[in-house]
């Protein structure tokens, strides 16, 4: 993967603020999935206790994805304003007093707290590429990898424990919900005297303006777009396509999942190996990885039998491309606002694509009564993204 010149890059961190912004940024990728997967295992016992209906049920787990969508692109204006650490800071301790708001009893507090962090991850989702750009510019491939495989197994260890904790800690499902609020509060608590840094609190500063005009913005949002479209939609529907089309039970379903998840992590580490240093290489690596995730999906509808392979595919394949996806961001921006005007741009589509595919995925089902159409026109977006894939990672900058 590409990094910025050399001769653009700030002058190097002090060892101590090195450390602690990395250690900050590492406890910030802890906590920007397991606040929503955790959601998930323990929803029938949200459902029971608080009375939800399925659609209310449904309405809170694309809330935060909706949340994510809507705040994007006000983010890089707000990190100007008060910069990029402070702006973290905050996002972190809302993101806490989100999922603390979730322990007060009552369906208002629980979506209420819900939204609040889905504002906070949308914030660290846009500013953690743009943070990566502006201090630490010659390891972009490495740290953005780095967080996403955090955010991954983290996210996957919220969603395998959290039915445990609510069945054994004190305050049951709203225990396994806040808990995962903990690696926030530590950011925040870490970050605090860096604020005042360089890309902390201070005067206001200049930022980009969202690059709407530009082609090769576009580029990386589709790219972003497209491969948030697949993840999140295979996220809700494989299990039951799984059982409807390879006649699996509901754990060998839950257990494809798992693989799909897992492989993600392989994919997203395998990622910077491959394509080490050279835009060239990245390019091809994206195609690649674009493949494979097209591969996976065609064999998925046409090979039913052959699903556990399928998926493994698509793992390999979405884990590389999301990675690819939030390193373009920073590698294609020409600078730190840039990145965090690029970063709004891609998050807010992207995120907006997450919510809406797997509502007109299934909505695809219903009104064919099967999953021949559905899966056949995820395959074209899959393969469509070959375009946006060889376009988004050529040796240019926004």
């Amino acid at each position: 993967m590409s990094t910025p010149s050399p001769s653009l890059s700030p002058a190097p961190l002090p060892r101590r603020t090195a450390v602690l912004l990395l250690a900050g940024l590492l406890l910030v990728a802890c906590a920007m999935r397991s606040p929503i997967t955790g959601v998930g295992p323990v929803l029938p016992l949200v459902s029971a206790d608080l009375g939800l209906s399925a659609a209310a049920a449904g309405a809170l787990t694309s809330l935060p994805l909706l949340a994510f969508a809507a705040s994007s692109l006000v983010v890089p204006k707000v990190a100007a304003r008060l910069g990029a650490r402070a702006t973290l800071v905050l996002a972190m301790l809302l993101l806490t007093g989100g999922s603390v708001l979730r322990w007060v009893p009552g369906v208002g507090p629980l979506f209420a707290g819900t939204a609040l962090l889905g504002i906070a991850i949308a914030v660290a989702n846009v500013l953690l590429p743009a943070l990566i750009r502006a201090e630490f510019p010659g390891r972009i491939p490495l740290l953005t990898s780095g967080y996403v495989v955090l955010m991954q197994v983290v996210g996957s260890l919220a969603s395998g424990v959290s039915v445990p904790l609510a069945q054994t800690a004190a305050g049951g499902w709203r225990t396994a919900l806040v808990v995962w609020a903990a690696p926030a509060l530590l950011a925040a608590v870490l970050w605090l005297p860096l604020v005042r840094g360089r890309g902390g609190a201070g005067p206001a500063r200049p930022h980009a303006r969202t690059p709407w005009r530009s082609p090769l913005a576009w580029a990386v949002t589709a790219f972003m777009g497209t491969q948030s479209m697949l993840f999140y939609v295979l996220l809700s529907w494989l299990a039951t396509i799984a059982r409807d089309r390879s006649g699996l039970d509901a754990t060998a379903s839950g257990v494809l999942l798992s693989e799909l998840q897992v492989l993600g992590v392989v994919g997203s580490l395998l990622v910077p190996v491959l394509a080490g240093g050279s835009v060239h290489r990245t390019r091809w690596v994206a195609v690649a990885a674009t493949l494979c995730s097209g591969a996976g999906i065609v064999l998925l509808l046409v090979a039913p039998p052959l699903a556990v392979v399928a998926v493994a595919l698509v793992g390999l394949g979405g884990g590389g491309t999301v990675v690819l996806a939030l390193a373009a961001i920073s590698a294609r921006a020409a600078d730190a606002p840039t990145a965090a005007a690029l970063s709004g741009m891609a998050q807010a589509v992207g995120y907006l694509a997450a919510a809406v595919g797997p509502v007109a995925f299934g909505a695809l089902h219903t009104a064919t009564g099967d999953w021949v159409v559905p899966l056949a026109a995820l395959a074209v977006v899959a393969l469509g993204q070959l375009v946006p894939a060889w376009a988004a990672h050529r040796d240019a900058t926004v």
